[in-house]
């Protein structure tokens, strides 16, 4: 004997049962959460580029390059052939973030002959701050031979730095090493 039911009832425990004549399932619903994921990631991105750009702007950048001959050196391309000499300072040592940065040691790797710049930096700023600072390697003549670029963050107040700016560009002859640009901003 089976039993009957109302056309809109169901037996419990059965699950789905298919429409009633021949008509189709129901599409089951679309989630939109990877839209929502997708989205968000962007937003926090677009948040992240908009807050660096605010940083850099309304931070303290203080740019500039280094016309004076404080700290310039002069090496022969051998360093065993002749010590370096350093040349007297002909003016005042430059104020803001040149008067940060001095060369201690210019020399033309044996082996390369790379060029390398020592760099000293102290932060005489009253904040931690970043730098980047460029160096080129010139001839007896004024020819620019290569350059490079040396750079130290977190640089606390008073703080001292020893870098070192190495280029790749090998070169011959006596050869002086010159701070071109400071680039000094607060971290």
């Amino acid at each position: 004997m089976s039993q009957q039911y109302p056309q809109n009832q169901q037996p419990q425990g059965w699950g789905q049962q298919p429409p009633q004549w021949g008509g189709q399932p129901p599409a089951p619903k679309k989630s939109n959460a990877g839209k929502a994921v997708g989205f968000s990631c962007l937003g926090i991105v677009g948040l992240v580029v908009v807050l660096g750009v605010a940083g850099v702007m309304l931070g303290d950048t203080d740019t500039g390059s280094d016309t004076g001959s404080d700290g310039v050196l002069e090496v022969t391309a051998s360093p065993s052939e002749g010590a370096a000499k350093e040349k007297a300072p002909e003016a005042e040592a430059p104020k803001g973030a040149e008067g940060d940065v001095k060369i201690t040691g210019c020399e033309v790797m044996d082996g390369t002959g790379w060029p390398k710049a020592d760099v000293l930096i102290t932060n005489r700023s009253s904040k931690k701050s970043n730098y980047i600072v460029s160096v080129e390697f010139v001839d007896a003549s004024g020819k620019r031979l290569g350059d490079a670029m040396a750079a130290s963050n977190n640089v606390a107040p008073e703080q001292e730095v020893e870098v070192d700016a190495q280029s790749l560009d090998k070169v011959e002859g006596k050869v002086t090493c010159k701070v071109t640009k400071v680039t000094r901003y607060a971290s």
